[in-house]
């Protein structure tokens, strides 16, 4: 006999409690430390929302974070913990920049080499530990913590190199090609960021396209088979190690256009790092958010972006930024309890 389902079924309902919940924890931290709740969130907004200029810096601070959390939610709806994006963000960042630096093209040519290139770097970096694990079980959360380590000296052995590092003093490579930038033409962007560009609309292809890939195709159907039960799976006739290969290929090919996106439309080179710059972690929590959902990722990204952009104003008023780290970890965690509780539901039912 089937449950009735109740609104606590609907993650959409579970997401928006866990973020009024992270608001509310928030408010009760800023209040103990002797800040004022309104004024603070007051300042995210508007400092995120209140003017054209404002919400694309919301919209660029974002783009980055809905590729990577598409390369997560992938990962996750295929049974694989992709903790790995960090690396594969970075690999696809360095890849897009040497294309950017030495390869010369028309501009939207350049653009979409600079993409493709990030998009085999990041697939490689995810089809090396799919390898490890299927060849020699090697645990991929391990490899993968290993790995974003690798690409981060990388990256940082990248930069010294005398004919990428910039020719001023400034530890870092050299500027991307004009005709690389996905950058808005300049009257587009009168009233918008000077980093207002297109990758908000080529993520949105993106959303679409991992959508109809996991709900519409035979090879979603078989990805996600694999990771409700990789036994079932196979006994069904899907080949599980192929699985995970395509899994980790097409997660870690959108990590790295993470990279790439992040590079052509704000960053422009790669700067010496003093540590991990967290894109892949926080590619997680947007993931979770958007319940590894295609279309949930890109309103939980948008969503995470803006708080990320509203939360560098909090300066003005003599706040800790640090406040949108809590917020953030706060609904994730409540998000986490969430599915931990249904869970325990279901076993109670099934007993």
């Amino acid at each position: 006999m089937s449950r009735k389902k109740s609104i606590f079924d609907n993650p959409v309902f579970l997401t928006l409690m866990a973020i009024l919940v992270g608001f509310i924890v928030g408010a009760v931290f800023l209040t103990v430390m002797g800040y004022d709740p309104v004024l603070v969130y007051t300042t995210m907004i508007s400092g995120a929302l209140s003017k054209p200029r404002f919400l694309s810096y919301s919209v660029v601070y974002a783009t980055p974070l809905i590729f990577v959390g598409l390369s997560v939610a992938f990962s996750f709806r295929t049974g694989v913990f992709n903790i790995g994006a960090e690396g594969q963000f970075v690999v696809g960042s360095m890849a897009a920049c040497l294309v950017g630096i030495f390869v010369e093209a028309p501009p939207v040519i350049h653009a979409i080499l600079c993409f493709l290139a990030a998009a085999a770097a990041g697939a490689v970096w995810g089809v090396i530990v799919a390898a490890m694990k299927v060849k020699w079980g090697i645990n991929e959360v391990l490899s993968m913590i290993m790995f974003n380590w690798i690409a981060f000296y990388l990256s940082n052995y990248l930069v010294t190199i005398p004919a990428i590092h910039s020719d001023g003093t400034a530890e870092a490579t050299k500027n991307v090609a004009d005709s690389a930038k996905i950058l808005l033409p300049q009257a587009m962007r009168t009233g918008l960021a000077p980093s207002a560009n297109w990758g908000i609309l080529i993520a949105l292809a993106f959303v679409v396209l991992v959508y109809l890939i996991i709900e519409k195709t035979t090879l979603g159907y078989e990805l996600k088979a694999v990771g409700f039960n990789k036994n079932a799976a196979e006994y069904g006739g899907i080949s599980v190690n192929k699985a995970v290969f395509t899994a980790m290929a097409i997660s870690g090919a959108l990590g790295g256009m993470g990279g790439a996106v992040h590079l052509l439309g704000l960053g422009e080179r790669i700067s010496l790092f003093a540590g991990q710059e967290g894109f892949g972690f926080e590619g997680i929590s947007v993931a979770l958010i958007g319940a590894s959902n295609p279309i949930g990722v890109f309103f939980s990204g948008l969503f995470y972006g803006a708080l990320k952009y509203g939360g560098s104003k909090l300066n003005l008023i003599k706040a800790p930024s640090e406040i949108i780290k809590v917020i953030t970890g706060t609904i994730v965690f409540f998000i986490a309890i969430s599915h931990v509780f249904k869970v325990l539901g279901k076993k109670k039912e099934g007993k």
